[in-house]
C-alpha cells in the first residue's frame, strides 16, 4: 500500500511540474505572440493549466473545497475569454472601418459595394 501511495505522489508531483512548466510556456507565447489571437488562446490555455494544477491540489491534499474553487475559476476564466474575444472583434471591425452593431450586415455590405437585391432578403 506504500508504494502505491509513493506512485501516486510521484505521478501527482510529475504531473503538476509539467503543467507549470506549459503555464511559463504560454507566458511567454502570450507574450510574443504575433496576433491577438494568439495572445487569447494563451491566456485561454494558461486558464485551463491552472484549473487542472487546483484540481490535482485537491486531489493530492484532499481538500474538496478546492473542486469549488476550480468551478468557479472556470467560469471567471470562461467568461475572460468571451470578453477578450469581443474586444478583439470590435477592434478589428473598427480597424476594417466597419460596424459591429445589429445593422452591421447591410453597412459593412454597402461600403464593400455589394447591393442586397429584396428577392434575396428572407422575411
Amino acid at each position: 500500500m506504500e508504494l502505491i501511495q509513493q506512485a501516486y505522489e510521484f505521478l501527482m508531483t510529475a504531473a503538476v511540474v509539467v503543467l507549470a512548466v506549459m503555464i511559463i510556456l504560454s507566458i511567454i507565447r502570450s507574450i510574443l505572440g504575433p496576433g491577438i489571437s494568439d495572445r487569447i488562446i494563451a491566456v485561454n490555455m494558461i486558464g485551463t493549466m491552472v484549473i487542472m494544477v487546483t484540481a490535482i491540489f485537491s486531489v493530492w491534499l484532499d481538500e474538496n473545497y478546492l473542486v469549488d474553487v476550480c468551478l468557479i475559476y472556470a467560469m471567471i476564466s470562461f467568461l475572460g475569454v468571451v470578453v477578450l474575444c469581443k474586444v478583439y472583434t470590435g477592434v478589428y471591425l473598427q480597424r476594417k472601418h466597419m460596424k459591429a452593431d445589429l445593422g452591421a450586415i447591410e453597412d459593412n455590405l454597402s461600403k464593400q459595394g455589394v447591393e442586397i437585391r429584396e428577392e434575396e432578403v428572407k422575411p
